[in-house]
């Protein structure tokens, strides 16, 4: 960062613990993965390959390597694995991460009809291996909407207790489902929900795929927040978000975590 002397909040450097940025890549041009990395790395902590771009993408393996020169890491969607699983596969969704050398493992059950206990077993098995990313709140926006902040209390801690790294609260690549509504309004019964508990909020990462959300949860929650679903056009526009370079967060305190 160019530093002029102003007084900013503080964000801790990579590799991060908190205060994390997850892009998605949606199946970009090579050029314009590279560009955005080669621009942004420091403020990039993971980037996902959303669904299963992974498998029919010709450049994986160039977007892989050119992440790692960049100390930037990689995950595949959860509903990858969720297809291997509706299929009986996971062994070859084992052989598959190892393949590819991943650290991370996204496990979810937003599209299958997979109880959450049963999720946590499989986070439990891949947690052997990986650093686990789970994933509480449905893709379908009627069943998500059934789903109250005590269900949703109950799946974080069945899988934190499963030995997740991190839970990742669902909103979609749209902003619409999960901890959304259908009109993309956040639901405070959840958010409400989740700050009243006992759960540390470094454990979480919320999905913030546009602005709107990103400002929600910077304003709710503080600069370091931990969000996922960034578009890569807005790598550098969420940093500045984050440190009160935008209006929208223009009076974010100094030094807030």
């Amino acid at each position: 960062m160019n530093d002029p002397e102003l007084e900013l909040p503080s964000r801790p450097a990579k590799p991060r613990a908190y205060g994390m940025t997850i892009l998605i890549d949606n199946g970009l041009p090579l050029n314009l993965f590279k560009d955005t990395i080669n621009s942004a790395a420091p403020y990039i902590d993971l980037v996902k390959f959303g669904w299963g771009t992974s498998i029919i993408s010709n450049h994986i393996n160039e977007k892989i390597n050119h992440l790692r020169t960049h100390e930037t890491d990689f995950f595949f969607g959860g509903t990858l694995f969720e297809k291997f699983l509706s299929q009986g596969k996971i062994p070859l969704f084992f052989d598959y991460c190892r393949r590819y050398e991943c650290n991370y493992v996204e496990i979810s059950n937003g599209t299958l009809p997979l109880s959450n206990h049963e999720k946590a077993r499989y986070i439990s098995a891949f947690s052997k291996e990986f650093k686990v990313l789970s994933e509480v709140g449905s893709k379908d926006v009627n069943r998500s909407m059934g789903e109250d902040s005590h269900q949703w209390l109950e799946h974080i801690q069945e899988d934190l207790d499963a030995g997740v790294f991190k839970v990742l609260t669902e909103a979609r690549e749209g902003g619409t489902s999960g901890i959304c509504n259908g009109n993309g309004d956040i639901r405070s019964d959840l958010v409400e929900g989740i700050l009243r508990s006992d759960l540390h909020l470094d454990s979480l990462i919320f999905e913030a795929p546009n602005k709107k959300l990103q400002t929600f949860f910077i304003q709710k929650l503080g600069p370091n927040v931990n969000l996922a679903n960034i578009p890569f056009s807005d790598a550098l526009s969420l940093e500045t978000l984050r440190l009160g370079l935008r209006a929208d967060t223009f009076f974010i305190g100094g030094n807030k975590k």
